[in-house]
């Protein structure tokens, strides 16, 4: 679960259990990550935003929040996440489409009502 500090995003509990649990992995993985970040020509913006196409498409609820997070981090807006996830409409189905929308709305009305205080 989203753990939030002062309004800042954390790792959830469940991703640093693991990486305590399996560091030599979850840093093998994490590298990966980042090499595939810096292959391409293409900002950490629009990384973040494709990754959550992605996470949508593939119908993944924890990888949906944690790549709005990782999208409002690198400068999106929260209607950026939501058009990222109505172009998927035709693709994955309006059903499918609706569910990934209320993934967007855990995330980005948690994010609200931090700025707020």
């Amino acid at each position: 679960m989203l753990r939030e500090e002062d309004g800042v995003a954390k790792i959830p509990g469940w991703y640093s259990q693991q990486r305590r649990r399996y560091p030599r992995l979850m840093e093998a993985y994490e590298k990966l990550g980042a090499a595939c970040r810096e292959a391409g020509p293409i900002d950490a913006k629009e990384a973040a935003l494709v990754k959550l196409g992605i996470a949508v498409g593939a119908r993944l609820e924890g990888a949906v929040h944690s790549h709005v997070r990782r999208s409002l981090e690198a400068g999106a807006t929260a209607d950026e996440c939501r058009h990222v996830v109505l172009l998927a409409t035709t693709t994955i189905g309006f059903p499918a489409m609706m569910a990934a929308l209320s993934w967007v709305e855990d995330v980005a009305s948690r994010k609200q009502k931090s700025s707020k205080r």
